[in-house]
């Protein structure tokens, strides 16, 4: 069982409620207001999983929260200020929620987020999505490497920015191969597309993909 709920979380929320620009703003010239803000949130994200989970922690396997850290071409705040403000709030909420269940913490962050992933995972997060590989930095087989022994990656399968979108069905399956042999070794990788599957994309390419995974990417890999 999987926990959902399609609710901001303490940084994207503090953008959804000031809007980009002033929240960026907040963060550099009133720290306090941005912090108290964020916190705020935490309340009452903790006070909502606390009811949730005192009914459910035991049966659930997953807890998927969101929070979009990164751009197509990089951060998209820098690490010092994320360590200094965005961490701390995360820290409080994650930690609570993994105090009241033993389900493992799927962290949904789209973008270049590679430079907090060692972040990430001293934060308790046991599950990465949607491992936009097509972003800066974020090379599947460097991210394997690196941090394969502490992280499972829940996507990277086929990028739905370009591949599959515009690409043949050949294209396609050279991709997910490519994929499953990145990023598939040793277990720690569910396979699944960039994100969501766009508008205009043949039909053909969808099942192309799925037919490729159904072939080489069932254990031991034929890839």
């Amino acid at each position: 069982m999987r926990s959902k709920r399609n609710t901001r979380w303490s940084f994207e929320q503090g953008w959804a409620l000031r809007g980009f620009e002033n929240f960026y703003t907040d963060l550099v010239a009133e720290p306090e207001f941005a912090e108290a803000l964020m916190q705020g949130v935490a309340d009452y994200q903790i006070a909502l999983y606390e009811h949730i989970l005192a009914e459910v922690g035991p049966y659930v396997d997953v807890v998927m929260v969101a929070e979009d850290l990164g751009s197509q071409d990089g951060p998209l705040i820098s690490p010092h200020t994320y360590r200094g403000m965005i961490k701390p709030v995360q820290k409080r909420i994650w930690h609570f929620i993994k105090s009241r269940t033993n389900a493992r913490l799927f962290l949904h962050s789209c973008g270049s987020v590679r430079r907090y992933i060692p972040d990430l995972i001293e934060l308790g997060v046991d599950i990465l999505n949607p491992v936009q590989v097509a972003a800066a930095e974020m090379d599947p087989a460097e991210l394997k490497r690196e941090f394969g022994k502490d992280l499972t990656f829940w996507g990277g399968g086929c990028d739905t920015q370009r591949v599959l979108t515009f690409g043949t069905r050949d294209d396609v399956e050279r991709e997910v191969r490519l994929r499953i042999r990145e990023l598939g070794p040793g277990g720690g990788f569910v396979f699944n597309q960039i994100h969501n599957i766009q508008p205009g994309v043949p039909a053909e390419n969808i099942v192309r993909m799925f037919d490729t995974v159904l072939t080489h990417g069932v254990y031991p890999l034929r890839v």
